[in-house]
Formats: structure tokens, C-alpha cells, sequence
């Protein structure tokens, strides 16, 4: 059974969501600022760049968003395009299905125009937000595609019937021109549950519209509820065994959340008398720590390395000390089905999304790499709520799967670049620190037109011992080439790839 664990403290809110006392999900948001991601804005277009087609958008954020072509949505580009070329000539000369491939990011946009745009992910590294114009506004039964007129339901509703009958509620409860996406908390639900959640959403979509009317440029039109309310409302259902809450005012206030879109779960909420801290006490706060270590320990013994750079994430599975007790093939098969268990638990608690190689133990028999795809693929399906790709395992045991990104990863949310090696996982040897001192410090007298007598450099007490000690007999020889007395001295606040010089 699931619980959720929300520590809400006056600096920062997290929830934590664990499965049988394992942490599987984890949530944070500071009271100082707030996510990008879902908040609509009325963004003004600063460049269109036609060659790629895709336009920046300022927002009122520190960098432009930028909106690519495909996240413009169908309607939007034909009303824009037919203001430069006549509709009946679009509609002629290319098919309904083909208008996509056609559009023009310049005719759609211009510089200087407002447009009503949504963040689609939040900014990564040295990238604006992620815009589009293909609008959502998620419910708890439904999420509501206002300008998209198509219905959707979730794989997970696998009857056909059920299926069939939610469409059929969805459509009579919306607008004409308007979509959703059914989400999985609406099977078995009733129609007037579903219609009172749609209701809600055409209701607040309206309200962004009216705001655009008369907001400022880079105005916030609208953004999502608090993080607390964002995770009962995706989250709550059957499974969940108690909501546990750290904080008296917050319980009272998702007690009342809770009685209005789910009453029949409203006796779960239970508040914990701190202390000891509520994430301690459930073993979150370790669990945590280790989630920013490479290693994951496996339960077989084994374990996996997860190694993620900007453009993909490597997970690598080794067998450790599992040693099994048959044969050497059925021992590697039990390490990558615990290795694919644990990868769910870890793509989602770390939330890493994007390309994901992974590379499993070689398998010889290739009903074991099938089973291993199988399994692996089922887990993503009852455990992920992210859509995933996933392709079959190859005879050298890679397995290439795509998560869909959603917001920066629990490294980037609790990390920042070593100031020292500036992110690169390794700073360079103090053999290697000292000698670019001293040639950065030869280069100088080299190149001074007024040399001194006496020239003092402060360097790092690392490079000091080192300099002073291993290096005596170069800085003699600087000495006689330069014809001056170089005295070093150390420094303890100076970063060991820095050095100050003085000549008098």
C-alpha cells in the first residue's frame, strides 16, 4: 500500500509518495518560488527564427521560452497562415492530415505580438522554458485540451466497454471545439463526477482567457494548485493508505480539498505531531540522500550505476556479489529483473526523463531477454504515470527507451556545480595545478616590460606544500632566469586552480 508524507515547513513543502515503506516519488517546492511548469502566460514574441522554425517568447523570466513549430496547435497556425495565403488555397492544395507539414513559423508568428502561451518544461541548464500553444489544464478525472477537439483515454482502462462509456460522458459534458484526455482515476467513476470536474476546468480555462484580454506583457495568467493539493488530486485513489500531514493548518485545509473532490476518502488525512521529523521517522531522509549516489544496491546483491548527462542517461547493471544458487544464466536473469524493478523506482524518483540507455548483463538465451523487455515494460506501465518508449533488448543486452521530461531532476533540485571541478566530476591533480601556476607565473615575467626585484605569489596551501617542496629547484631556475627573488606564500581561502602575484 502507498502513503503520502507532506512536510510542509515555512521555507519549503515536500511530499514525499512511498510504496511498502520505499520511497517511489518525491516533490518539492520553495515558498520563495514557484514552478514554470503549466503556468499559462501572455508572452510577447521577441525573434522568429524561420530556418528552424521556432520563436523565443519572453515571459517575464530570466531567459526567453522558446516554441517550436510542433508545439503550435492546428487551429492557431491555419487562422495565422490564412491571413497570408487564402484559406480556400491551404485547404486545396494540401489535405487536412498534411497542414502540419506545411506551416511556416513566419507566417504564423510575428515580432512584437502577443500569444497566449503555457509552459511545457521547465528551463534545463542554459534553456529557456519550453512553450506551446496545445493548451492543458489537468483535473482529477480529465485533462482538459481546450483548443484541441479529440478525446483520449488511458491505456490503463483496458476494457473496451468502460472505455466506450467514458468518451460518451466526456463528450456531452464538452464545448464544441474543446478535447480531454480521460485519466485512469475516472474508471468506475459516474458521470456526474466526471461532468463536475470538466465543468471546472471550462470554467477556469475561460478565466485565462478573459486575463489575457487585459494583462501586461510577461503577465502570469494562471498556474497550478500548491504542491500539496497538486499530488492528493494525481495521486489519491484506492491504494493510498493514509495522507499524513506534519503541519496542523495544512490538514485542515486538504481535509476540506479532499471532502470536495473525494469525500469518500477524506478519513485518511492524518496529521503527525513533530517531533521526530516526519520524513525521519519513515526512513525518507536516507532514502533521499542515497537517491544522489551513482550506486543503487540491488536486493539480489547486485547493483546499477546511473551516470546522466544533458543529452541522455547510461544505467549500467552489475551482479556484485550475487553469485545465485543454479546456473550462471538463470543468476544473470534474476539481477536484470531486479536491476528493471529498481530502474522504474529510480526514473522516477530521481525523475529522469529523455533518451535512457540502458545496459544490462548479456543474456544468452533470448526468451530471457524477452522476458526481460516484458517485464521491464509492464513495471513502466503499472508504476509510471510518464508516457515511455521502450524498444526490445539487443543480443548485446542494451535496452533504448525515451521518458517524457517533466520539470528538472532530483539532482538539479537539491545540487548545484562543484565550485571546484564546475560539474565535471573530477578536478585536475595538484601535479598538474602547480605546474600551470608556475607557467602562468613565467608567462608573466616574460611579458613584463618593467620587471621588479621581489615577487611575492599567494597560491593555495595544497599547491604551497607541493610548489615549496617538490618544485624548489624550478623556482630557483625562474630565479636566475629572471634575475628576481620569488617568494611563495600560502593562502588558505585561495582556490586551489587560482594564485595571486605581487612585484615590488
Amino acid at each position: 500500500m502507498k502513503k503520502i508524507l507532506i512536510s510542509d515547513n515555512p521555507w519549503q513543502t515536500k511530499v514525499a509518495i512511498t510504496r511498502n515503506g520505499s520511497l517511489q516519488n518525491l516533490y518539492f517546492e520553495s515558498h520563495t518560488s514557484r514552478p514554470l511548469e503549466r503556468c499559462f502566460f501572455r508572452g510577447i514574441v521577441t525573434t522568429v527564427l524561420p530556418g528552424i522554425q521556432t520563436a523565443f517568447v519572453e515571459i517575464g523570466q530570466v531567459k526567453a521560452g522558446f516554441l517550436h513549430i510542433s508545439e503550435i496547435d492546428r487551429e492557431l497556425a491555419i487562422e495565422r497562415m490564412s491571413k497570408a495565403t487564402p484559406m480556400e488555397e491551404i485547404k486545396t492544395k494540401v489535405s487536412p492530415r498534411k497542414i502540419r507539414h506545411t506551416m511556416e513559423m513566419g507566417k504564423i508568428l510575428k515580432e512584437g505580438e502577443a500569444v497566449l502561451v503555457q509552459v511545457n518544461k521547465e528551463p534545463v541548464y542554459e534553456k529557456g522554458a519550453k512553450l506551446t500553444t496545445c493548451f492543458t489544464l489537468p483535473g482529477r478525472f480529465a485533462v482538459l485540451m481546450p483548443n484541441i477537439p479529440r478525446i483520449g483515454v488511458s491505456k490503463k482502462i483496458e476494457e473496451r466497454e468502460e472505455r466506450d462509456r467514458l468518451k460518451e460522458i466526456t463528450l456531452k459534458c464538452l464545448p464544441e471545439g474543446m478535447g480531454a484526455i480521460i485519466r485512469t482515476s475516472a474508471e468506475g467513476q459516474s458521470s456526474s463526477e466526471i461532468a463536475q470536474d470538466l465543468k471546472y476546468l471550462v470554467k477556469t480555462w475561460n478565466t485565462i482567457k478573459k486575463k489575457f484580454e487585459t494583462a501586461e506583457a510577461g503577465e502570469k495568467l494562471h498556474e497550478d494548485l500548491d504542491l500539496s493539493f497538486q499530488v492528493v488530486r494525481d495521486h489519491l485513489d484506492d491504494t493510498v493508505e493514509q495522507i499524513i500531514v506534519n503541519n496542523k493548518e495544512s490538514q485542515k485545509k486538504l481535509y476540506k480539498f479532499i471532502k470536495n473532490i473525494a469525500p469518500e476518502y477524506s478519513n485518511k488525512i492524518t496529521y503527525f505531531q513533530e517531533p521526530p521529523n516526519i520524513f525521519s521517522e519513515y526512513n525518507i531522509t536516507q532514502q533521499i540522500e542515497d537517491s544522489l549516489e551513482k550506486k543503487v544496491i540491488l536486493k539480489s546483491g547486485g547493483s546499477i550505476i546511473i551516470e546522466t548527462a544533458e543529452a541522455m542517461t547510461v544505467i549500467d547493471v552489475n551482479t556484485g556479489r550475487y553469485t545465485g544458487k543454479t546456473t550462471m544464466e538463470d543468476t544473470i536473469l534474476k539481477t536484470n529483473l531486479d536491476a528493471a524493478e529498481e530502474i522504474v523506482r529510480q526514473l522516477k524518483l530521481r525523475n529522469i526523463g529523455g533518451l535512457i540507455v540502458i545496459d544490462f548483463i548479456d543474456m544468452m538465451a533470448h526468451a530471457n531477454r524477452q522476458k526481460l523487455y516484458k517485464t521491464f515494460e509492464k513495471m513502466l506501465k503499472e508504476h509510471d504515470k510518464f508516457q515511455s518508449v521502450v524498444l526490445k533488448v539487443s543480443e548485446f543486452g542494451l535496452l533504448q527507451m525515451t521518458r517524457k521530461r517533466s520539470g528538472k531532476t532530483l539532482i538539479q533540485q537539491l545540487t548545484e556545480n562543484c565550485s571546484c571541478c564546475n560539474g565535471f566530476g573530477f578536478v585536475k591533480s595538484i601535479t598538474t595545478q602547480s605546474h600551470t601556476i608556475l607557467s602562468k607565473v613565467k608567462d608573466i615575467l616574460n611579458t613584463n616590460d618593467d620587471p621588479k626585484k621581489n615577487i611575492t605569489v599567494g597560491v593555495n596551501p595544497r599547491n604551497f606544500d607541493h610548489i615549496t617542496n617538490i618544485e624548489y629547484n624550478s623556482i630557483l631556475e625562474l630565479e636566475k632566469l629572471f634575475t628576481c627573488t620569488i617568494t611563495f606564500l600560502s593562502v588558505d581561502n585561495m582556490p586551489i586552480d587560482q594564485f595571486m602575484l605581487e612585484q615590488k
